[in-house]
């Protein structure tokens, strides 16, 4: 099927769901034309040059040869469009090369992106998490050598963490380095599962590697951070010879087949100490914790790619009788529970939307507001909202892609439709860059706690004036429900308080159960905020359907949180005012 790139859903959840407008001081250059102009130039690429390769490199994906990583076909032609179109450096210093605007923007484009091609989209989001750990925590020397590379595409940069005998105890690393006697270090040691460890799409590729230091102090406060080229690069900037890594092999998964997923051996390659010793893994948390963010955002991308997919096959497929119509045979589509499906797909997909945007608004507020007043809330809300658009927003896309599968039925399960892969590609989503359930220990464990409970007491108070809002308005029954589900949620906070300070394994044991509760209440916050505003908008379909969403969101989703105040109740007529063009076909 033909893949749509939802540049107008994207363009309203910026401005009214995440808040864009409040980046305008930070970032004057991001005006309402460049932000439209970006927008629709990622839709186009993502559509055109990325979207079509996508069942091919499901099918094909990459091979090892000679030992050799060779892209999936196609891929490396569209990287090359890809960092032609400076689509790397969109967010990026300027002076590495870069474009300077929001991250906020470049978020709403990767999400394009993934959405397109999500296999594709791994290997630009991990060369900007790279690009963000060198820009924090490089030297001169290595911001001058690197980063104008990775900026322009002409390179592209990984992350090395796991091994075979510790997946997310990063405490557990055995890889070393050692001083080479030259200033620089030898790497020795074996990582597994490194995206786009190893291919033929650019001339170099930057490893950002933990590793352990001979004389360091166990766990994880000996490990360091290291850069460790594929081909060596000189001071002059030019490329020597290649480095003392290889391939060893690629993982056999269940999909993102067109990602290569190394195994990486370190045969005492040459590499650089980056940041401080015993700095691993703080520095390297600021890529991962851009790459949570972006990998909350693939699920929202695979979402809506599952979604549009669905909404497609069920306006092609006729079958049964339609209740509303009386047609037979009739088209999915016009059967009430094929249609309450895909319209709750699409209020979830435009709640992570909102989520993964307001968290990217938080984070550019956070390093670039006038005032430190601003910048620390921002901050605060930015690592408080973090793991929830990572874990909340992939389970999305596991869910909205089980639907896709399940709208098609039998169809579904057979791998010719495409359905199938959609929902493949997004199971890994929860697992990869800190599992959900890593996720929910750091909210309750470390975010809960941030300015002594000021983060989410400030989150709080905020959904409450919407709340008012909504009560003020005819869409008070969704205010009710959310109001309620709010309640829930400020009582479940102070129950995971306390028992934290008495019983962490109490608190512990309700986390996953928690982030859930939370995700839902941020989502349909995104959501009333959406319906609000949508008053304003000419296209009065349209904009109905953005509060048909909160509605449906409210009564299908919120309704279910203990203690949730009577509403209004659905019909048909909610989901039968949802017509195809409405829902985005």
């Amino acid at each position: 099927m033909t893949f749509r790139a939802p540049v107008r859903d994207l363009a309203f959840s910026l401005r009214h769901a995440a808040g864009f407008d409040r980046l305008a001081d930070a970032f004057p250059e991001a005006d309402a034309d460049t932000v439209a102009a970006v927008l629709e130039a990622a839709g186009a690429f993502a559509a055109d040059v990325l979207a079509p390769l996508n069942r091919q490199g499901d099918m094909v994906g990459a091979k090892l040869e000679n030992g050799v990583v060779r892209c999936a076909p196609g891929f490396a032609d569209a990287y090359k469009q890809f960092a032609e179109g400076g689509w790397a450096g969109l967010a990026a210093a300027p002076e590495h090369g870069g474009q300077g605007l929001p991250k906020t923007l470049e978020v709403a484009v990767l999400e394009m992106i993934q959405a397109a091609n999500m296999a594709f989209g791994l290997c630009p989001m991990l060369s900007l998490g790279a690009i963000e750990a060198l820009d924090h925590h490089g030297s001169d020397r290595q911001k001058a050598l690197y980063l104008p590379k990775l900026v322009s595409g002409e390179w592209t940069g990984t992350m090395n963490l796991t091994e075979p005998q510790a997946g997310s105890d990063l405490a557990a690393l055995t890889t070393m380095a050692t001083p080479d006697g030259e200033g620089g270090w030898r790497i020795t040691g074996q990582k597994i599962y490194i995206t786009w460890g190893d291919h033929d799409a650019a001339d170099n590729i930057v490893h950002l590697v933990l590793a352990r230091t001979p004389d360091a102090p166990p766990g994880v406060k000996g490990v360091s951070l290291f850069l460790a080229p594929k081909v060596l690069v000189g001071d002059d900037g030019k490329l020597g010879e290649a480095n003392g890594l290889r391939v060893g092999g690629l993982e056999h998964k269940l999909g993102i087949h067109g990602s290569p997923t190394c195994v990486m051996l370190f045969e005492g390659a040459k590499a650089e100490l980056v940041g401080g010793l015993g700095q691993g893994l703080p520095n390297m948390f600021t890529m991962m914790n851009a790459a949570r963010l972006q990998v909350g955002t693939q699920g929202t991308a695979i979402a809506e790619r599952a979604y549009q997919q669905a909404l497609a096959f069920s306006q092609e497929r006729a079958q049964g009788r339609s209740a509303w119509t009386g047609a037979y045979p009739s088209r999915l589509f016009d059967h009430p529970d094929v249609r309450r499906s895909l319209v709750l797909m699409k209020a979830h997909i435009e709640a992570a939307r909102g989520i993964c945007l307001s968290t990217a608004v938080a984070a550019d507020l956070a390093r670039a507001a006038a005032d430190e007043t601003t910048r620390t809330s921002a901050k605060l809300r930015e690592e408080l909202l973090t793991p929830i658009a990572k874990a909340w927003s992939t389970d999305v896309g596991v869910w909205v892609a089980s639907q896709g599968v399940q709208i098609h039925g039998g169809m579904g399960f057979i791998e010719e439709t495409g359905a199938a892969q959609h929902y493949r590609d997004a199971r890994i989503a929860p697992i990869y860059e800190g599992t959900n359930g890593i996720q929910a220990i750091d909210l309750v464990g470390r975010k809960l706690s941030l300015g002594e409970g000021q983060a989410v007491a400030d989150l709080m108070d905020d959904i409450r004036d919407t709340i008012e809002d909504l009560k003020s308005s005819d869409l008070k029954a969704v205010g009710l429900r959310l109001e309620a589900a709010l309640d829930a949620a400020a009582g479940a906070t102070a129950w995971l308080v306390e028992r934290r300070a008495k019983a962490m394994p109490d608190a512990l044991s309700g986390a996953t159960a928690y982030l859930k509760l939370l995700g839902d209440v941020v989502g349909g916050w995104m959501l009333a905020k959406g319906a609000l505003a949508a008053a304003g908008e000419a296209d009065t379909a349209w904009a109905e359907s953005k509060r048909a969403l909160a509605r449906v969101f409210a009564e299908s989703v919120l309704a279910q949180v203990p203690g949730a105040a009577a509403g209004v109740m659905l019909g048909a007529a909610d989901f039968e005012a949802m017509t195809p063009e409405v829902l985005g076909a």
